[in-house]
């Protein structure tokens, strides 16, 4: 009897141990380890602003001379004199050269000498003349004398006239010798010297005299920009701005002249003509630069910097951050970026907040940490060698 007492015993307290661990089991809830939050991501942000904004159209051009003379001679005969430095500025009939001319002098002491001859032939052959027509009047000179007479006066008029005409051709061709400028401008490269003689079938003449003031740019634009030139150009005339290859330096300002007739078929481009004042000589003829045409002032246009702009399978979008610091991709149109601005034409409102460096660790809805000036850039310089490390 006492050994079946120990076995219930045992076995009560076996379930007495049971029921209190399940009590506890049950009454204790599993404990989940706490998911980390994220780090803020350090952001460099700036506001969207409204300001006046010029809307261009963008080309490449090729500055010309306004004017280009060869100075070439008309006559042959030897150089006797050099008046001009390469590279000297010139104004129009200043003397570049000297052509001997004691040949055509010589040549219109002649001429003259043949004219003042027959000018007095032709003062005889009149006074003789006026004497036959006294005569005639009294009888003694008969109608035949008086006719051959006034034959002979008319004769020796006309030889006078022809004597003046070739003094007047040997004038112009004694003006000859003297090369003159045609142009304003600036002379290039001499290709004759002084002892050479210079003739008129020489292909490069004398000195090739470029006039850069005012100087030209033709550049071309797309063709599907020319019905808004168009619409532009009938509202009155348009500026066009000539910038460095690398878009760093303004050249200068000019007028458009004109939009060319006619459309290249094998680029699809029309090109246009504009003139610059060029008072500083920073255009020079042969020169590429890049041409900008304004066609307005667009006021109160929303812009931010164009880093904030990325592209996306879908287009530009920017990250704008929220009130609570939270990071949102939104898309945007782009308008046109010059000079580092991006015009928003559609996305953005005055006053909103985008991210313009440190986007490329942003997700959406990623919490982020405005930085501005140094703080930003050690910041982004911390992050980018933190990427870096495997």
């Amino acid at each position: 009897m006492k050994r079946t007492l120990a076995i219930a015993l045992v076995a009560l307290a076996t379930i007495l141990v049971g029921a209190g661990l399940w009590f506890f089991a049950a009454d204790r809830k599993p404990v989940v380890a706490a998911a980390p939050v994220p780090a803020a991501v350090p952001v460099v942000t700036a506001a969207v602003t409204g300001k006046d904004v010029p809307i261009y159209l963008r080309g490449i051009g090729t500055v010309i001379a306004y004017n280009t003379d060869v100075v070439r001679s008309q006559i042959q005969g030897q150089i006797v004199k050099i008046a001009f430095n390469e590279g000297q500025t010139v104004k129009a009939g200043d003397l570049l050269a000297q052509i001997d001319p004691r040949p055509y002098e010589a040549q219109i002491e002649q001429l003259t000498a043949n004219r003042d001859r027959d000018q007095a032939q032709l003062a005889n052959a009149e006074a003789n003349l006026s004497r036959y027509n006294k005569l005639g009047d009294k009888g003694y000179a008969t109608p035949q004398l008086i006719d051959t007479q006034t034959a002979q006066v008319a004769q020796l008029k006309a030889a006078v006239k022809a004597d003046q005409a070739q003094i007047d051709e040997a004038n112009v061709q004694l003006s000859y010798t003297r090369l003159t400028s045609a142009i304003p401008g600036i002379t290039g490269v001499r290709q004759i010297d002084v002892g050479n003689v210079i003739h008129p079938t020489d292909p490069n003449g004398l000195v090739v005299v470029t006039q850069i003031e005012p100087i030209s740019l033709l550049f071309t634009l797309p063709q599907t920009d020319l019905p808004v030139i168009q619409d532009h150009t009938a509202k009155g005339p348009l500026k066009v701005i000539a910038y460095s290859q690398d878009n760093k330096m303004k050249l200068g300002e000019g007028t458009l002249l004109l939009v060319n007739n006619e459309i290249a078929g094998t680029t699809g481009t029309v090109q246009l003509k504009a003139e610059f004042a060029n008072h500083e000589h920073r255009l020079w003829p042969g020169q590429l630069v890049n041409a900008r045409l304004l066609l307005k002032i667009q006021k109160d246009a929303l812009t931010v910097a164009g880093s904030a702009v990325q592209q996306g399978p879908n287009g530009s979008y920017v990250y704008v951050v929220s009130p609570d610091q939270t990071a949102s991709l939104r898309p945007v149109h782009v308008a046109q970026i010059s000079e580092g601005q991006a015009l928003i034409d559609q996305g953005l409102k005055s006053g909103d907040t985008v991210v313009v460096d440190g986007q490329y660790r942003l997700t959406e809805g990623s919490r982020v940490r405005e930085l501005h000036g140094k703080a930003a850039r050690e910041a982004d310089l911390q992050s980018a060698v933190q990427d870096a490390i495997p």
